[in-house]
């Protein structure tokens, strides 16, 4: 387990590197224009969106490691053709190549979280991978913007061979790991199209699916796009407090996480993600009244910095209380095939997010704060909704004691789970 968190810190450190400034990097750098900067991002979403229903069957067959490392040595070839690039035709297929990548490392990641926990610990430990990945984000963008200089393609290339390197690195730690083989059933055996039905026949799982795309489609899928247009266009903020939003969304994930750890075990998950619902509405009622233009830019700005750091502790609750859920609904075997089809969920919200959310932003932005507003409160009506699906266990498992968990790490139990 550790060195999987290891993986995620390092894997959301190549990223930070270069996904900040990927579209300066295309349009600018590479002259090759906003179209087709515009493209790179869409072809991110697209290959996603194609690889990922093969990516759940192949972490059923051939379990979830050799998936990863597949995925780490495409992402890998993808980040180091990106910097090298320097027409159109190789910077979309070195995007492709890369989101592809990216796009699988999610479900194989997550599934060897769950099968290198319990019911008990999972929580612990996707909330220490949300943690990671958020710090490895925040400082391999901050070292990367100290390193780019658009007169210079050279400083890019590097960005994107840093990269690389960071995935090449990732492979062999990889290398070391010996999961635990989940036993084999006849659930384990069974078909694509079998799997499949059996996934979109449970009522819990698709339901909780629907909920997933409302959560990614109403927060993450605004961040870089409507609510960043809405702060600038109509509330009037300057883009260097949109810089300091963005980093105080991430300075509350990484200071509130494990605080907020210990208020979402001792109580129900489907409760914890109403309250989420609940609290970014309050953060898109903020927004709207840093839009309104009644008080002074510094009044605007302070709203802003809240209504980012408001959606930051949702997401603080969310990590704990979403994907260990989705874990736990998994039939013995499907756990892989359970992460691909969430992670191909919230692939779609975070395509259509943008589409939806900036043009509303930049025409409407009353009805815009309003729309998302709703969809915050749809999330906690949902989530009320899905509790009545999950079985006690699933909505809220036992919290594992600390003394019982060294205990048993001392009777020689915890070395045979790593």
């Amino acid at each position: 387990m550790r060195r999987i968190h290891v993986g995620n810190a390092l894997s959301a450190f190549g990223l930070g590197f270069t996904v900040p400034y990927l579209y300066l990097y295309v349009a600018r750098v590479r002259e090759l224009g906003a179209v087709t900067a515009g493209l790179v991002l869409a072809v991110f979403a697209v290959a996603a969106l194609v690889v990922l229903p093969f990516a759940g069957r192949a972490i059923v067959r051939r379990g979830p490691l050799p998936v990863l490392l597949t995925a780490l040595l495409t992402t890998a070839a993808g980040a180091l053709s990106l910097g090298l690039a320097a027409d159109a035709p190789t910077v979309l297929l070195s995007a492709a190549v890369l989101g592809a990548g990216q796009a699988v490392m999610q479900p194989a990641l997550a599934t060897m979280i769950v099968d290198c926990s319990t019911a008990q610990t999972r929580s612990r430990a996707f909330a220490v991978q949300f943690f990671l990945q958020n710090l490895g984000l925040g400082v391999g963008g901050l070292i990367g913007g100290h390193l780019v200089d658009v007169s210079r393609a050279s400083s890019f290339t590097l960005l994107f061979s840093i990269e690389a390197v960071m995935f090449l690195l990732l492979v062999v730690i990889m290398t070391t790991v010996r999961v635990p083989h989940a036993p084999a059933t006849a659930t384990t055996h069974q078909g694509g199209r079998a799997s499949r039905r059996r996934l979109l026949g449970d009522p819990a799982m698709v339901r909780l699916s629907v909920l997933g795309f409302v959560l990614f489609f109403a927060c993450y899928g605004q961040f870089e796009s409507g609510l960043s247009a809405y702060g600038v266009e109509t509330a009037g903020i300057s883009t260097s407090a949109l810089g300091t939003a963005l980093a105080a969304n991430t300075a509350v994930i990484v200071i509130a996480q494990f605080a907020v750890l210990r208020f979402v075990e001792r109580r129900k998950r489907t409760r914890v993600i109403a309250a989420v619902g609940l609290i970014w509405a309050a953060a898109w009622a903020v927004a709207g009244y840093a839009g309104l233009g009644n008080g002074s830019r510094a009044m605007a700005t302070a709203a802003f910095v809240t209504t980012y750091g408001l959606f930051g502790l949702g997401e603080a609750m969310l990590a704990p209380t979403v994907a260990p859920l989705v874990a736990d609904l998994a039939p013995t075997g499907l756990a892989g095939r359970y992460n691909a089809a969430f992670a191909l969920v919230k692939q779609l919200a975070l395509a259509l997010g943008p589409a939806v959310g900036g043009p509303l932003a930049a025409s409407l932005p009353a009805p815009y704060i309003v729309t998302f507003l709703l969809c915050s409160l749809g999330i906690t009506f949902l989530a009320l909704r899905l509790g009545r699906l999950l079985t006690p266990v699933q909505n809220q498992p036992p919290v594992r004691s600390r003394v019982v968990a060294q205990g048993s790490a001392a009777a020689g139990h915890a070395p045979a789970r790593a």
